[in-house]
């Protein structure tokens, strides 16, 4: 990855181009370089081939046995665990997780269908991966069917930001109130439901990654995708073909389909997006970018694009 700074902000697929020369191997360029909405299956192949040839190298860790003990805990509580369909799924927090654990609870019994409308509970009726015994760990990660589902980084972090501070109390108190004392210290007393984007993104440039809370922490981190061999990583992008392959995959019973998006929630467009980015001090950004830098070249997405003729528009 020492490589990459003098690329990384470069624009639209250009910079998963550059990205690619510098880690990959010649033969998938074309895909990448000139198709702008790559296919199921190449977007699979892009990755995959992404993947393995960044995580081949020398310094990254090839089991979950030899991450360090933070990262181990990490990743083994993300893990969800199905023994009657032999899967493993790494929930990544705005990435469709509470849906994702609704079909969990739905397949294991704990919830009738899909469709029950109450409160998700994040931890009960589900079985993780760290809670089982190292040889029960070890079987699991060699013999099941293994995916995670991931999303643009920066799509991600405003999902959360806007979700986070703008609707959940307990996240104003606990973060945003620190926020606002730290970046904005002529400030009087805050309840913390005022925090900026741009504050967020300070906050997260001076954090410690492998410590961050789980909604904004890299999806690199939370799933260990190098040490972890996923068989399958979907995309939010395409979230009801992605997820219907899966539930084809884990052998689901047909009645069993991954629920539609609830009509109240608010998706992050992409002139929200582009407003959000374009009001950004662009040092700002590359000042975020190479914490994040691993999931936007192992999953195949294109680095923000906040130059001033495209913020004009």
């Amino acid at each position: 990855l020492r490589s990459v700074p003098h690329i990384m902000f470069s624009n639209s697929w250009k910079s998963l181009c550059d990205i690619w020369k510098v880690f990959g191997k010649s033969e998938l360029l074309p895909y990448i370089c000139f198709s702008f909405f790559p296919s199921f299956q190449i977007l699979q192949e892009i990755r995959n081939h992404t993947i393995h040839t960044v995580c081949s190298q020398k310094n990254m860790p090839h089991s979950v046995w030899t991450l360090s003990p933070l990262q181990r805990k990490n990743v083994l509580q993300h893990i969800l665990v199905n023994d009657k369909h032999k899967f493993l799924y790494c929930y990544v927090p705005k990435v469709a997780c509470s849906n994702w654990k609704r079909v969990m609870k739905v397949l294991s019994g704990a919830l009738e269908n899909v469709e029950v409308n109450i409160k998700m509970d994040h931890k009960s009726d589900l079985v993780f991966l760290a809670d089982l015994k190292p040889e029960e760990i070890k079987y699991r990660l060699k013999t099941y069917f293994k995916f995670l589902f991931v999303r643009d980084p920066m799509e991600r972090l405003l999902s959360a930001y806007r979700n986070k501070f703008g609707e959940i109390e307990s996240y104003q108190k606990k973060y945003g109130v620190e926020i606002i004392k730290r970046y904005r210290p002529s400030s009087k007393e805050s309840t913390g439901d005022d925090v900026t984007f741009v504050e967020f993104m300070h906050y997260l440039v001076d954090e410690d990654v492998e410590r961050m809370n789980e909604h904004w922490m890299p999806i690199y981190h939370l799933c260990q995708p190098c040490a972890v061999k996923y068989d399958f990583i979907g995309s939010y992008e395409k979230l009801q073909a992605d997820a219907h392959y899966v539930l084809q995959q884990i052998g689901a019973p047909p009645h069993i389909q991954f629920p539609e998006r609830q009509s109240w929630y608010k998706p992050v467009t992409k002139q929200t997006l582009h407003y959000f980015l374009c009001s950004m001090p662009q040092k700002l950004i590359r000042d975020l970018l190479p914490k994040y830098i691993m999931d936007f070249s192992l999953f195949a997405y294109s680095l923000p694009n906040t130059t001033s003729e495209f913020c004009r528009h």
